[in-house]
């Protein structure tokens, strides 16, 4: 049995969210957006919000879920890469945005998965 890279976990559950979210019939934007401030996994629309996931995989529950690594100073870079995005596409900055976050944990990957919508507010 090989074991995936960390890498290789991250872009796997990365996969799993984002067809997860494509059955709760979003529709993918954007994938692993990059700027000098930071990184989106999965820029995602939602009817006319656009939404912006940060996608966490836990292969040990011990040290708490995905949504609780999602701390103060991940949300201020995760907003701050979402505004660069929104300036560089200006018609989306006219719609409504949400930050949510997805966790996954080891077990089973589908059975495993916390979508936490709305998960933090841009201030």
């Amino acid at each position: 049995m090989t074991t995936l890279s960390r890498q290789q976990q991250g872009a796997a559950a990365e996969d799993n969210a984002c067809r997860y979210l494509e059955q709760q019939g979003l529709r993918l934007i954007e994938r692993n957006y990059r700027c000098r401030l930071g990184e989106v996994d999965l820029i995602m629309e939602e009817g006319k919000s656009t939404v912006f996931v940060e996608v966490r995989f836990r292969s040990n529950p011990n040290y708490g879920s995905g949504a609780e690594s999602v701390d103060y100073r991940k949300q201020q870079k995760l907003i701050a890469t979402a505004s660069h995005y929104l300036q560089k596409y200006p018609q989306r900055a006219r719609q409504p945005a949400r930050f949510d976050v997805i966790s996954i944990g080891k077990t089973s990957p589908q059975a495993n998965i916390n979508w936490i919508q709305n998960a933090f507010q841009a201030s």
